[in-house]
């Protein structure tokens, strides 16, 4: 009895617990190791083979430094954009009952299926002179195709669902009879909005909108496709990435991809940190 009584409180020994979790751990550390640490390690270990000045010299090169400029603004400017449609679309899927909702809260998700190369292919197409918007901006003096602006396009594109996706499960969670206790009160439905629902879904909204930024910094294969990539004009850093290596400059490369790596690093760690806050705030 004493047996069977010790056993059921200590279902497994520390030995028999480390038995069990060997395998798991093992089959972890191996896959992230192949798939993600050694190209990461690649990368930085042959960025250390560059003296710091020639990896200084390389990395703000004038032309890196240009689509650095218009690498970060444009993708900032797509996040904003995303920050705010994002979360008016979140609120209109969660609280609003309309014809084919179904259909449109799953096409949200295309962006994540598509092909960056097919949506490049349909946004330059769309947006040409001859496409079905771009023919009506054409006149006004407006340019999307093979210009800055066709850069951005291809940005909110590629990150329409992150704020959508992180939102809208936030807003379905928040409790209805705490807004209708604050109509009753005397509140008008803006400043519900402001003082009762914004503030618990800020943290996830700035979550989806970090995520949107480092996915537009990241975007190559749509943009490559409706930008002119011509150097100081709608040239992004991922493409100048390919273009050296096109040329065989190798330690040019390096240097530029070794700057995103880093920069997509403090990303995903604000990432992390805003969905850490995002969890204590719920908590």
């Amino acid at each position: 009895m004493t047996v069977s009584k010790t056993q059921s409180t200590f279902p497994l020994a520390p030995q028999n617990l480390l038995k069990r979790l060997s395998l798991p751990w093992g089959v972890t550390i191996t896959y992230l190791s192949i798939v993600l640490l050694l190209p990461v390690s690649a990368l930085i270990l042959r960025a250390a083979t560059l003296s710091p000045i020639e990896f200084w010299r390389l990395a703000t090169a004038p032309v890196a430094l240009s689509t650095y400029n218009i690498t970060f603004v444009t993708a900032f400017f797509a996040a904003a954009i995303n920050c705010v449609a994002g979360t008016a679309t979140a609120w209109v899927l969660v609280r609003y009952d309309f014809p084919f909702k179904r259909v449109l809260d799953a096409v949200i998700d295309l962006p994540f299926a598509l092909p960056t190369a097919v949506a490049g292919i349909t946004l330059a197409t769309v947006y040409s002179e001859q496409g079905w918007i771009g023919s009506l901006l054409s006149p006004l003096g407006i340019r999307v195709s093979f210009t800055r602006l066709g850069v951005a396009v291809a940005m909110v594109f590629i990150c329409v669902p992150f704020v959508i996706r992180t939102v809208q499960p936030v807003l379905q969670e928040l409790d209805s009879t705490i807004e209708e206790a604050a109509w009753s009160l005397g509140a008008s439905r803006w400043q519900t909005f402001w003082l009762v629902v914004l503030p618990p879904i800020i943290p996830a909204i700035l979550t989806g909108t970090t995520q949107a930024f480092a996915r537009a910094v990241g975007e190559y294969g749509s943009v490559v496709l409706i930008a002119a990539n011509i150097p100081y004009q709608d040239l992004i850093a991922p493409i100048l990435v390919f273009q050296r290596l096109e040329q065989n400059d190798l330690p040019g490369a390096t240097a530029v991809g070794t700057v995103l790596l880093v920069i997509s690093l403090v990303l995903l760690l604000a990432v992390n940190i805003l969905q850490t806050w995002r969890q204590r705030y719920g908590g």
